[in-house]
């Protein structure tokens, strides 16, 4: 249908690799902010709790909030932080691992459940200071949450999303204030000193340190949780592709970036031109949205040949963690946390095999995968 489709609203579909990928890097194009919201007929379809809520975080942020803010987290995850990171992210499988071998004696197990939704919460949560206790709440209400970052949410799920969005800025502000009640050496403690120095009104900068915190941790959940399971569902769904990684361990990057490419967590972003322009032959307003199609521009045959095959040794290229200003922020980490999944999931399981395939929520945003059984 091309490279720029309109949509039934007042929008376009981006298809097409190249063109997906100016709108990303493109300095004129623009996140849907509070002040294009703003210009909008429509403004009431920007109203609802959650959608307000997340337009105050990074990822719906422009120049100059999202430069200051972005500059203030630094590189989250370089590479001194990811090998820091290392050892506590291979504890965490091993611990998840062990659980998951107990039900596998017993028959099969929901890998999601017991496996891929864990591992990011209890990696953020290390890194953050969140306790155990706390990571099936963060889970519950992260999963409501993000209804509101639907294409078209119902009134239904903006209800449901408002409740999670309440429960989420009860429970991050109770974390700052903690954390400035008992400082201690950790990620959360340093950018509380940072924003201190920034910031001379405690309330505004609790509020900023709230809002990084929450978005840091929620950002980095379902993504990644839906990327380990899609991971182990394409792997074990051609027979001999699991033998074959686990006797060639040093394509397990490779893997996980065809996975990324094959079927990313998050489906659609949307973007805003910020005067009027001309995408891939098609000319595009001042204020109108564009939807960049991670899937399609990641499926794109003039990228990557034959791209409907699952091939581990393509080499390809993919924008699914998005690019430019916005590209995202924990991508180091979910590549950490894929790749020693994966490699202790090989060494321990050889004869794993789906036996019932993965269940999706009914959403076109965030793919999530809500449950996969596995067996041995």
């Amino acid at each position: 249908m091309g490279d720029v489709v309109r949509a039934p609203w007042n929008g376009y579909f981006v298809t097409g690799f190249d063109a997906c990928s100016e709108v990303l890097r493109g300095r004129n194009w623009l996140a849907p902010d509070f002040a294009w919201q703003e210009r909008q007929d429509d403004t009431g379809r920007w109203d609802a709790i959650a959608t307000r809520e997340m337009t105050k975080t990074l990822s719906r942020l422009n120049a100059p909030a999202h430069t200051c803010q972005r500059r203030t987290l630094g590189n989250l995850f370089d590479r001194s932080t990811i090998d820091r990171l290392t050892p506590v992210v291979e504890a965490h499988v091993d611990r998840l691992l062990d659980e998951l071998a107990d039900k596998l004696q017993w028959g099969d197990a929901d890998l999601v459940s017991t496996v891929s939704e864990q591992l990011p919460i209890s990696t953020i949560g290390s890194w953050l200071g969140i306790p155990p206790e706390d990571h099936p709440h963060i889970l519950e209400i992260t999963h409501n949450q993000v209804h509101a970052q639907e294409l078209l949410p119902t009134k239904s799920q903006l209800a449901v999303s408002a409740e999670a969005t309440v429960r989420l800025r009860a429970y991050f502000t109770g974390l700052v204030a903690q954390r400035r009640a008992a400082p201690a050496d950790d990620v959360l403690t340093g950018w509380i000193h940072t924003w201190d120095g920034l910031e001379p009104d405690r309330e505004a900068a609790d509020e900023i340190l709230y809002r990084l915190t929450m978005f840091v941790t929620i950002a980095s959940l379902e993504t990644t949780a839906t990327l380990l399971s899609a991971m182990v569902g394409l792997l074990l769904g051609e027979p001999g592709r699991w033998g074959w990684l686990r006797e060639h361990p040093e394509h397990v990057d490779a893997a996980v970036d065809e996975v990324l490419r094959y079927d990313p967590p998050i489906h659609i972003n949307s973007r805003i031109a910020a005067e009027d322009t001309v995408l891939a032959g098609v000319p595009i307003a001042k204020d109108s949205m564009v939807h960049v199609m991670y899937g399609a521009a990641n499926h794109d045959p003039r990228r990557n040949e034959n791209p409907d095959a699952f091939d581990v040794l393509r080499g390809g290229s993919h924008l699914t963690f998005g690019g430019g200003v916005h590209y995202c922020l924990g991508a180091a980490l979910a590549r950490l946390e894929a790749r020693t999944l994966l490699t202790a999931l090989l060494e321990r399981f050889p004869a794993l095999r789906v036996c019932a395939p993965p269940s999706y929520a009914s959403r076109m945003v965030f793919r999530r995968v809500t449950s996969m059984g596995v067996a041995i």
